[in-house]
């Protein structure tokens, strides 16, 4: 009895790799085996980047509010200090985007934290 090869689960295991591997250059899109390593490294790449995008915008709304509050006389460590001693709950990402799009309710918030620290508001 002759011996089956190339089943129909192989078949679907290989065309689902090269389905995920569409677009990608040379071999990585047309041959299974360097497809296979492509979309394995594409996939761990996705997920590492995903925890790593919360930190890069972390990161941007921290240059944003450092630029807008050095302005006032401040610096960002000063003005977190200041906000955390005044009690203000307020995130970064909010902060950011005061200080791009609300100027006024931004100073609003510096003259907060520079009373909470005892610096001339």
């Amino acid at each position: 009895m002759s011996r089956a090869v190339d089943g129909s689960k192989r078949k679907e295991h290989r065309k689902k790799i090269l389905k995920q591997a569409k677009g990608y250059w040379g071999r990585r899109h047309s041959n299974y085996k360097t497809a296979k390593d492509a979309v394995t490294k594409g996939l761990f790449y996705a997920y590492r980047d995903r925890k790593d995008r919360k930190g890069d915008f972390r990161q941007l709304w921290i240059i944003r509010i450092n630029a807008a509050c050095r302005g006032e006389g401040l610096s960002y460590s000063r003005l977190i200090d200041g906000l955390n001693k005044a009690g203000v709950t307020i995130n970064r990402k909010v902060l950011a985007s005061l200080a791009l799009e609300d100027l006024g309710a931004f100073k609003a918030v510096i003259a907060q934290a520079k009373t909470a620290l005892g610096v001339g508001a």
